[in-house]
């Protein structure tokens, strides 16, 4: 048998290079990336405040905003809650307010989450409408569809990439209350637009506020 020379030096085996933590690659631009949701946290806000991604990892709950943004979040989702709620007075078509009052939440207090985005908002609205009228004209008007439906469009808008809670809330509104869908769905597009631009200009008129959107699509 043949032997190794002693003379060579022996081979040392290279490490394998070392993998890197799941939650440092955030998406920071674009539609959010085929990940689970909760690594797809994108920071903001003050640079003085504790990254968002690491308050999460460790368990804490985000600081106290500063109290002019708290006044600034109040005024501008009660404005555009206020206009909803006139428009649906007008056409007697109310039932808007719920799913679109979650949505001014998120995008007016948490602007740079995946979740606040135009493509979230826009096409999880619409999304969560076409599940509510399949649900309608399958099943019915009843508890039952209604939360069935809910979870279809969870998973819609998963795959859809637009994760958006609230649209949630219009599939079970549109099981529930069977508004006609040649005006609510018209209704439904225009406000949840109305409340991006909205956004859009409040976040250029605030001093120092997160730019919104951080992507449109």
């Amino acid at each position: 048998m043949l032997s190794a020379d002693p003379t060579l030096p022996a081979e040392t085996p290279r490490p394998a290079p070392a993998r890197t933590p799941l939650r440092d690659r955030i998406v920071t631009g674009g539609a959010p990336a085929r990940t689970p949701l909760r690594d797809r946290i994108v920071t903001g806000g003050a640079p003085a405040r504790t990254p968002l991604r690491n308050r999460i990892a460790t368990g804490g709950a985000p600081a106290r905003p500063a109290l002019t943004g708290a006044l600034y979040s109040f005024t501008a989702a009660t404005t555009g809650l206020l206009v909803l709620a006139a428009i649906g007075a007008v056409i007697h078509e109310p039932v808007l307010i719920p799913p679109l009052a979650a949505s001014a939440a998120l995008v007016h207090s948490a602007p740079t989450l995946p979740l606040a985005q135009p493509r979230s908002v826009l096409a999880g609205h619409l999304i969560g409408a076409a599940v509510g009228y399949t649900a309608l004209a399958l099943a019915g008007s009843s508890p039952w569809a209604a939360a069935i439906a809910a979870g279809v469009t969870l998973a819609l808008l998963m795959v859809a990439r637009a994760p958006h809670s609230p649209a949630c809330a219009t599939t079970v509104v549109i099981v529930l209350q069977t508004p006609e869908a040649g005006r609510f769905v018209p209704l439904l597009t225009g406000a949840a637009t109305l409340l991006i631009l909205a956004e859009y200009a409040a976040s250029r008129l605030r001093p120092r506020a997160p730019r919104y959107p951080a992507y449109w699509w």
